[in-house]
C-alpha cells in the first residue's frame, strides 16, 4: 500500500460501497416490481408487501451500519487525541474544538499537533483545512 497522505486517506470499502449498496437498491427495485405485479392477486399481495417492507428496512439499515461504527470510532479518536494532547502539554484539548476538528488532528505528528490544535481552535479551521495544514502526515490505517 502507498504511504497514506491527504490525497489518499479516504477509505472506500469495495464490498460495502460497490456491492452491498447496489444490491440493496436492486432488491428494493425488484420488491417494488413484485408488489406492482402482485397488486391484483390477493394470494401474493401480502408476501410482496412484506418483501418491500424488508427491502425498505434494509435500505435504511445499510448506511446506518457504517455511520454507527464511524461515530463510535470518532469518540475513540476524541479520547485518544485528548490524551495525546494531555501527555504533550499537561492540559486537555481546547473545549472549543469540535469532534470533526479533533478527528482531523489525528493525522498530525506530535511535533505539529499542539500548535495545529491551538490554531484550529483559534481560527475555527475545518477538518479538511486541518488535514491540509499537516506537513508530515501521520497515517491512520485503522479507520473503519
Amino acid at each position: 500500500m502507498d504511504t497514506q497522505n491527504y490525497a489518499n486517506h479516504r477509505r472506500l470499502v469495495p464490498p460495502f460501497h460497490f456491492v452491498l449498496f447496489p444490491l440493496v437498491l436492486l432488491t428494493l427495485g425488484g420488491s417494488i416490481t413484485n408488489l406492482i405485479q402482485s397488486w391484483g392477486d390477493h394470494s401474493r399481495i401480502y408476501s410482496a408487501s412484506l418483501i418491500l417492507a424488508l427491502s425498505v428496512c434494509l435500505l435504511i439499515l445499510t448506511p446506518f451500519s457504517r455511520m454507527f461504527s464511524l461515530k463510535a470510532q470518532d469518540r475513540a479518536i476524541r479520547a485518544e487525541e485528548n490524551l495525546r494532547h494531555y501527555v504533550l502539554t499537561g492540559k486537555l484539548l481546547d473545549p472549543k474544538l469540535t469532534v470533526r476538528q479533533i478527528v482531523g488532528l489525528r493525522f498530525a505528528p506530535d511535533t505539529e499537533f499542539v500548535a495545529l490544535a491551538q490554531r484550529a481552535a483559534a481560527e475555527s479551521l475545518s477538518e479538511d483545512d486541518i488535514k491540509k495544514a499537516v506537513k508530515n502526515w501521520k497515517a491512520d490505517t485503522y479507520r473503519v
